[in-house]
């Protein structure tokens, strides 16, 4: 298979042009120069067979040779709204969710947030880590990553067809309706997943309000950092997005 880049594609003319850090990796740890030939994708679903011509400190560009048929998306549109987590944890939240093909992802501070969040402040490595993740999966879109917004912020403005919000067991309401398979999968959907602290209850009672719907992956325990794969993927199970 051939090594991948993320690069401007302008398919009118035929070339494409990565930046420095895509040159970095292209000629510094691939070793890769002029005459090579590589797969350049453009992370929002085109991705070409290509040749390297020039490659400078900067940039590099490359020759498109011929468009190849990329990794189809899922077909529901789903943010993943993922309250911050400490440490590396939410870099591994953002590597698994890109690999799992979620269309967007939105920091949250929460009541219980207890990563250092400055709305407006997401740092450029969770984008850094998504493009890394994009390329190793062979997905030709990079999701879209949010700056940083408050619970109430992002409740306040989410539109989405479908809005669930992943609760503890205790949390649920009695007879709430489950995740049964459905006949028509929705267009999009939104997954509100909370901190290590778990969410308080009146940001429970607020999401219910701005009509999302609580739900549990069951009685076990899992790791901050598992949950949204998890719940990602039987959300997929569920839609027939597999």
């Amino acid at each position: 298979m051939l090594p991948r880049f993320l690069g401007e594609i302008d398919a009118g003319t035929g070339r494409a042009r990565l930046d420095a850090d895509e040159v970095r990796h292209l000629s510094q740890v691939l070793r890769l120069g002029a005459g090579d030939e590589v797969a350049v994708f453009d992370g929002a679903g085109r991705e070409f067979r290509a040749r390297v011509e020039r490659v400078s400190r900067d940039h590099a560009d490359l020759a498109l040779v011929e468009e190849s048929a990329a990794a189809p998306e899922p077909a529901v549109r789903l943010t993943l709204a993922q309250a911050a987590l400490k440490g590396d944890k939410m870099d591994e939240v953002v590597r698994d969710a890109t690999m799992m093909g979620v269309a967007a992802i939105e920091p949250l501070a929460t009541a219980h947030t207890a990563a250092h969040l400055r709305p407006g402040g997401a740092p450029e490595r969770w984008r850094r880590i998504a493009i890394a993740s994009a390329k190793q999966c062979r997905r030709a879109v990079v999701p879209s990553i949010g700056a940083g917004l408050t619970f109430d912020d992002w409740i306040a403005r989410d539109v989405a067809e479908v809005k669930l919000i992943l609760v503890e067991p205790s949390a649920a309401a009695a007879g709430s309706p489950g995740l049964e398979r459905r006949g028509q999968s929705p267009v999009s959907a939104t997954l509100l997943v909370g901190p290590e602290g778990g969410w308080r209850a009146d940001e429970i009672d607020r999401a219910g309000r701005a009509g999302y719907r609580p739900l549990t992956l069951g009685r076990r325990t899992l790791r901050a950092d598992a949950v949204p794969l998890v719940a990602v993927g039987v959300l997929q199970f569920l839609w027939g997005d597999l």
